[in-house]
């Protein structure tokens, strides 16, 4: 109490200081006690709590409507109110107008749960009281009726720490504590927590909270202390902070004793070395258009400027799942929570790409993330992940192929087939039969010309019957049969002429020069036949066989369809099949 007294009244001390020394003794004690904005911005009520309404809704049901158990849970990772919420409650129990959810902060249990000095809310480390020892002491001491208020209260902060023999000796207490004592307990790792221990507890899972209720809370914190600040800047610490508000106070904290109370974005990327919203942006942006020299510059203008490049992957696979969210959810993508000014950048990419791109670009980063991470050169790995990407970017899958090629069909059948048809006899052909004018022409002599071609198009259909075909020729048409002569020395060999699949692939080879389907019969040659067969003379592609190839691409390439899928894929005509 003479320390006390020595600071904080004007009097002498031991050493006979006169009042005024004392004075700048209380002074300077005064100045040294600094409270951080996460202790000071602590919330003292529920409704303070950011961002955890599922919680401290129902807390707050369960106490007016005395439902209030005996043992609690709190998940959540750091900085996401675990702590704070177990103190409010407790708060909310002991208040002498209570219990109440709302305390009145003023009364005496209120002020000692604040300072934490209540004979009847004990928080325990789990970390440092993870002995059977420790549980029997607390289980002893739970008998005793509390000191002021209504109950005792146990906090026990990592409560995942306790060791297997801790949880089964607490585990009685727990299931059946007397009526004046509440256990809270608060973990990051529920999983090492015992099953018989959680079954006991009423469990509550604090989400990450939101990048928008961040920067709401961290706005209206500097209004109140008198910091100017952007918005930029405030979002930057947000998105540093990772889903924990304590990290993000202490970071805005860390930023004011650098800068004062006049801060922007760039003070923040300074101190902390993250990367600016924009160049994100950019970034993304360059990556959709596979703008790889742009790629390049910012990479190493941020590797110049000292940046985490693992922390800039890890910011630019957030983004691209962002902008998936936005390609799949469309309106519901609100649920991202993100300022208006980044959702209006992800809507507005969102039509100039395709979700399955989007899909291999984040896997393409995830596969860069794991290589990275034992990386010598961390800049190199991130350009050929980033190009990667880019690469992924412009590739087309196959489902966006089979759309396209689906369009291109409703297109053709919904088109006006007058204005098709004039389009493709526009067309004139180099060489070949043009089928209007067949029907004036020697059908027969038109075939025999161009047999050597019929009988390469029926090899294509039926590859075993290619060779015998080589030794035949058109002998006869009457109206639709067509009979066609085979050299007599493979008469053993008629089986194969009379082939079903043979005959009809000989058929639509047939039909490509007449319009029309024939049937064939076979007939040995007669030694007085004067038509020579195909193979008794070389038949030069320049002349004929080219000329039909090109007629019959041509023809293709003529039709609408064709030449759209063509033109749209940068393809070519390789194999003609019916």
């Amino acid at each position: 109490m003479g320390v006390h007294s020595t600071f904080f009244e004007p009097q002498n001390n031991e050493q006979g200081i006169p009042n005024a020394e004392g004075s700048r003794i209380t002074d300077y004690a005064l100045k040294m006690a600094y409270e951080v904005l996460a202790r000071k911005w602590r919330p003292q009520q529920f409704t303070d709590v950011v961002g955890q309404e599922h919680v401290t809704k129902t807390l707050t049901n369960a106490i007016e409507t005395d439902r209030v158990a005996h043992a609690y849970m709190f998940v959540g990772s750091r900085g996401t109110g675990k702590t704070t919420s177990a103190r409010i409650l407790a708060k909310a129990l002991n208040c002498e107008k209570g219990p109440t959810p709302t305390p009145c902060d003023v009364c005496d249990s209120c002020k000692e749960v604040m300072a934490g000095n209540s004979l009847d809310v004990i928080e325990i480390d789990g970390a440092s009281n993870n002995g059977v020892d420790q549980v029997r002491d607390l289980r002893d001491n739970a008998r005793y009726s509390p000191a002021r208020g209504p109950y005792k209260i146990y906090i026990i902060d990592e409560v995942h720490m306790l060791s297997t023999a801790a949880f089964n000796a607490l585990l009685k207490t727990l299931e059946e504590p007397p009526s004046h004592v509440k256990f809270i307990f608060a973990t990051t790792d529920v999983h090492k927590v015992l099953p018989t221990i959680l079954s006991r507890c009423q469990r509550f899972d604090l989400r990450r909270i939101s990048v928008q209720d961040i920067v709401d809370r961290l706005r209206t914190g500097c209004a109140d202390e008198g910091i100017t600040i952007t918005e930029d800047a405030l979002l930057a610490i947000a998105r540093g902070a990772e889903g924990g508000l304590r990290d993000a106070e202490s970071a805005l904290d860390q930023i004011i004793s650098f800068r004062g109370k006049e801060i922007a974005e760039e003070d923040v990327l300074a101190v902390f070395g993250l990367v600016s919203r924009h160049v994100l942006e950019d970034l993304t942006m360059a990556i959709l258009a596979s703008d790889v020299p742009k790629i390049i510059n910012i990479v190493s203008d941020m590797d110049k400027s000292g940046k985490d490049l693992q922390r800039v992957l890890m910011e630019l696979l957030e983004s691209f799942r962002n902008l998936l969210v936005v390609l799949y959810a469309g309106q519901g993508a609100v649920a991202l929570e993100l300022p208006e000014s980044q959702l209006q950048f992800y809507q507005a990419q969102a039509p100039q790409t395709e979700a399955g791109r989007v899909l291999r670009i984040i896997d393409a980063l995830i596969e860069a993330d794991g290589r990275m991470r034992y990386a010598l050169s961390k800049k190199t790995l991130l350009e050929t992940g980033l190009i990667r990407c880019s690469r992924a970017a412009e590739t087309a899958s196959i489902n966006e192929l089979l759309k396209q090629v689906a369009d291109l069909k409703k297109n053709f059948k919904s088109g006006d087939a007058a204005g098709l048809v004039a389009e493709t006899a526009s067309v004139s052909y180099a060489a070949g039969p043009q089928k209007k004018k067949i029907a004036d022409a020697d059908e027969l002599e038109i075939l025999f010309s161009h047999w050597h071609a019929i009988v390469d198009h029926l090899g294509q259909a039926d590859s075993l019957s290619h060779r015998y075909f080589l030794d035949t020729a058109p002998l006869q048409i009457a109206g639709d049969h067509l009979t066609v002569g085979y050299d007599p020395q493979f008469s053993d060999e008629r089986q194969r002429f009379e082939d079903p699949r043979a005959k009809l692939a000989l058929a639509r080879a047939v039909d490509r020069y007449l319009n029309r389907m024939v049937s064939i019969e076979f007939e040995a040659l007669k030694s007085d036949d004067r038509r020579p067969l195909p193979s008794d003379h070389s038949i030069s592609k320049s002349s004929a066989d080219e000329a039909q190839e090109l007629t019959g691409l041509m023809k293709w390439y003529a039709n609408p369809v064709v030449k759209t899928v063509v033109e749209a894929f940068n393809g070519e005509i390789t194999d003609i099949r019916e």
